[in-house]
C-alpha cells in the first residue's frame, strides 16, 4: 500500500492550466484541495457556488478590478475527479490571460502551489476515484496516435480491463480460501478434491493466458507495428516504401545503393499505427564505408522488426524454384539474432509490370508471397489488407492471426504484460506442485498467493512510491 509520506504530500491545494498552451476559444484552469471554498469568495466575490452548476462570473484582481469574465464550476468533495473540493475556471485561451488568472489564484493564499505533472490524476488514484489502470488510460487517451488506440484507452478508462482482472482475482481468492483451510483445518472443513482443485486452477490459468494473448496483441495499439522493408539493391524497396506511405519520401533511381540510411514514416491502416522503415540494400563485397554502415543499420532494424517485407525482382524471379526461395529465407534468418528467429517474413515479388504477372497473394510451404508493382501502385492494397489481417506480436508465437475484435479491444502497457506473465508462471508452478504431489501443500499455497499478489499490483496495491512517481511524471501538467 502507499506509505503515509506519499499520502501526506497530497494534501496541499494545487492549481494548473489544464488545456494546451496557445491561442484558442477556451482555456481551463483547475484548482483542487481543501482551500477551494476559501478561494471562491475572494476570487469571484461570491460566497459560494452551486455544486456542478456552471456560472458566468467575473474574476477580480486584488484591487477589485475585473480581470476576465469566466465560466466557474465547483465540484465539492468527494464528488469530483480528484475526490477533493475542485474549482474549474473556463476563460479565453491565450498564454498571457491564462497566466494572469493563474497568478491571481496563487495570490489568494500562500498555501496554494502549482501542480506537478499528473498530480490531479494521482490524487484521483490516491482518493480511490480511479484505479491505477484507469489513471494510465487517461494519459493514453491524451497521447493516442491512432483511432484504435484512443478507442481502446477509453475502454480501459471505463474499467473494462479492471473488471476482467478482478474476476480472476475473485477466483484466486476463492481457491486460496479452500487451499489454506485444507492445510490449517483439514479435519474440520470440507476439502476440495484433487480433480476439483485442478479444474479450478486450470480455469484460472486459461483466463490468464487468454488475457495475456490479448494483451500482447493490444500492446501494438500503444506502440504500433514495425514493418521493415529490406532486400538487395535495385529491387524497388524505396518504391514500395513510397507506395505504402502515399508520398515520394524516398529517392527512386536506377543507380545502385540510392538508399544508404534508414527512412522512417508512420501510416494508419484500419485505425492501427504502422512504422514503415526503408533500409539500405544488402550486397556482398562492399568497399564503401558509408554503404557498410547502412547495411549494419539495416541488420539492426531487421532484428527489431515486427514484420519483414523482403523485396525481390519478380522479372528476374520468374524461374526461381522452391529451393531458391528457401535459400532466400535462410539467408534472411542468418541476419537475425537467435531470439528473434520467429519474426514473420513476407516475400514481396515487385515489378510485376515487367514480369507481366497478375498481382496476387499466395503461400508456398507456409511462406507468404505477394506479387505487385510498387512503381505503378498496383497490388499495394493487397499488401495493406494482408498487414491488417495478419498482425502478430514478434515475441509471442501462439497469437491468432487478425486483430480487430470487440472482446480484446483494450490497450495494454508493458507493466500489465509483465505482471500477467509473472502471475502465469506462479500458477504453472503451482499446478506442477499439485500434479507431482497429488495433494495441496504449503509450496502449492505459496505459489497461488504469489500469483494473487502479482495481479493486485495492476491496480497499484503493493506498488512502490518510485513506480507511482514514474507513472504520473509522464502526464502533462494540469492532468
Amino acid at each position: 500500500m502507499l506509505n503515509n509520506k506519499f499520502i501526506h504530500s497530497s494534501t496541499d491545494t494545487i492549481t494548473a492550466i489544464s488545456t494546451p498552451i496557445g491561442i484558442g476559444g477556451i482555456g481551463v484552469i483547475r484548482v483542487s484541495g481543501p482551500l477551494v471554498p476559501i478561494i471562491i469568495p475572494e476570487l469571484l466575490h461570491k460566497k459560494n457556488l452551486i455544486p456542478r452548476k456552471a456560472e458566468y462570473l467575473p474574476i477580480f484582481d486584488t484591487d477589485g478590478t475585473i480581470l476576465e469574465q469566466v465560466i466557474a464550476l465547483f465540484f465539492p468533495e468527494p464528488n469530483s475527479f480528484t475526490g477533493e473540493n475542485t474549482l474549474e475556471i473556463h476563460g479565453h485561451s491565450g498564454l498571457i490571460i491564462l497566466d494572469i488568472l493563474l497568478e491571481r489564484i496563487l495570490k489568494t493564499s500562500p498555501n496554494i502551489r502549482i501542480a506537478q505533472p499528473g498530480e490531479f490524476t494521482k490524487r484521483a488514484f490516491i482518493n480511490g476515484k480511479i484505479d491505477l489502470v484507469q489513471a494510465e488510460a487517461i494519459t493514453d487517451i491524451i497521447n493516442a496516435n491512432s483511432y484504435q488506440a484512443a478507442k481502446s484507452a477509453s475502454n480501459y478508462l471505463q474499467g473494462h480491463f479492471s473488471q476482467q482482472i478482478r474476476a480472476i482475482l475473485n477466483k484466486l481468492t476463492e481457491l486460496r480460501i479452500y487451499i489454506e483451510s485444507s492445510i490449517d483445518f483439514s479435519e474440520e472443513v470440507h476439502v476440495l478434491s484433487y480433480d476439483k482443485t485442478i479444474k479450478l486452477l486450470d480455469n484460472i490459468i486459461y483466463d490468464i493466458k487468454k488475457m495475456h494473448q490479448s494483451a500482447c496483441h493490444n500492446l501494438i495499439l500503444r506502440e504500433g507495428l514495425k514493418i521493415v522493408i529490406a532486400g538487395e539493391p535495385n529491387v524497388g524497396k524505396s518504391s514500395l516504401f513510397n507506395a505504402l506511405i502515399g508520398t515520394e519520401r524516398a529517392i527512386v533511381n536506377d543507380a545502385s545503393g540510392t538508399t544508404r540510411d534508414i527512412l522512417h514514416e508512420c501510416i494508419q491502416l484500419n485505425g492501427i499505427l504502422f512504422h514503415i522503415i526503408d533500409t539500405a540494400g544488402f550486397q556482398n563485397n562492399i568497399n564503401n564505408e558509408v554503404e557498410k554502415i547502412g547495411i549494419q543499420r539495416a541488420i539492426k532494424e531487421l532484428n527489431n522488426a515486427d514484420h519483414i517485407l523482403w523485396v525481390i525482382n519478380a522479372y528476374e524471379d520468374r524461374q526461381y524454384s522452391n529451393k531458391k526461395y528457401e535459400d532466400i529465407f535462410n539467408n534472411i534468418r542468418k541476419k537475425l539474432l537467435h531470439k528473434n528467429q520467429q519474426i514473420p517474413i513476407t516475400i514481396i515479388r515487385n515489378k510485376s509490370d515487367l514480369s507481366k504477372e497478375k498481382n496476387k497473394l499466395y503461400t508456398i510451404k507456409n511462406h507468404t508471397f505477394i506479387t505487385l508493382s510498387a512503381l505503378f501502385n498496383s497490388g499495394i492494397d493487397l499488401l495493406k489488407n494482408y498487414l491488417i489481417n495478419n498482425i502478430t506480436y514478434k515475441s509471442y508465437k501462439d497469437l491468432p492471426p487478425g486483430f480487430i475484435n470487440n472482446q480484446s479491444n483494450l490497450i495494454t502497457r508493458r507493466r500489465h504484460l509483465n505482471i500477467l506473465e509473472k502471475s502465469f508462471k506462479y500458477l504453472l508452478s503451482a499446478k506442477n506442485q499439485l500434479i507431482s504431489t497429488q495433494y495441496v501443500n504449503e509450496f502449492f499455497a505459496e505459489d497461488i498467493k504469489l500469483a494473487h499478489n502479482e495481479l493486485i499490483k495492476i491496480f497499484g496495491k503493493f506498488t512502490t512510491e518510485d513506480l507511482l512517481k514514474k507513472i504520473f511524471s509522464t502526464f502533462c501538467i494540469g492532468k
